[in-house]
């Protein structure tokens, strides 16, 4: 028997509308890096961006549990001394909350160029409205 190996002419990419509306944060980031991946697919292949295009609305809605918002902190540096700047969720989901689920998402995605590949299939827009319905996206709920 020999092992399959998909080409990219194989791949077959589907587009889905996720609505994150009281949804979990990481509960949601963990199914949709999982459909980005490929991983629900028989023709999975580590090596290749086999995965589907996903669409988030309302993710200004995206609920946490426990004491999170107060609790979590997002990092960054500047490279100077003294250059560490932190955001709590909190804030972060006031200013941008559309980054938030990006972070989580990216964060469970390969740390390569693959990765970065597999991120630029997710569409994150902050209410109902989001400008790919000429893709005719299949809705995808959790």
């Amino acid at each position: 028997m020999k092992t399959f190996s998909p080409k990219p002419a194989d791949i077959d990419r589907q587009w889905f509308v996720v609505d994150a509306q009281d949804q979990i944060l990481g509960r949601l980031a963990t199914q949709i890096a999982h459909r980005l991946r490929g991983k629900h697919k028989p023709e999975f292949a580590p090596h290749m961006d086999n995965g589907d295009f996903i669409v988030v609305v309302n993710c200004e809605k995206i609920r946490v549990t426990g004491t999170k918002l107060q609790d979590k902190f997002y990092y960054r540096h500047s490279g100077w001394v003294g250059g560490l700047k932190a955001v709590s969720l909190e804030k972060m989901l006031a200013e941008k909350p559309e980054e938030v689920l990006r972070k989580a998402v990216r964060g469970m995605l390969p740390k390569n160029r693959l990765g970065r590949a597999m991120l630029k299939k997710l569409k994150i827009y902050v209410g109902a409205e989001h400008p790919h319905t000429a893709q005719a996206p299949k809705p995808l709920s959790f």
